[in-house]
């Protein structure tokens, strides 16, 4: 966690080819509907690929707040 953590943090100051936050650990957790390596949902996985810059800056916002509300001391 604490890698995607720091992946999110330096995300932010990436204008352009915002990079993907898979880690290639792709297994859907059931109860959250979440990958448990990118926190992303398969509507985000989906979308990935067909998002502009600014789409990705959106997940990516969505991957932090997720993981300080589920892992907060990844951000320690």
């Amino acid at each position: 966690m604490k890698m995607l953590a720091a992946r999110a943090l330096s995300v932010g100051a990436v204008a352009e080819n915002v990079p993907s936050p898979c880690v290639n650990v792709c297994r859907m957790n059931t109860g959250s509907g979440l990958c448990e390596g990118c926190f992303r949902t398969i509507d985000e996985i989906r979308e990935w690929g067909r998002s502009d810059d600014a789409g990705k800056q959106v997940m990516w916002s969505h991957i932090t707040q997720r993981l300080r509300e589920t892992h907060p001391e990844a951000f320690a």
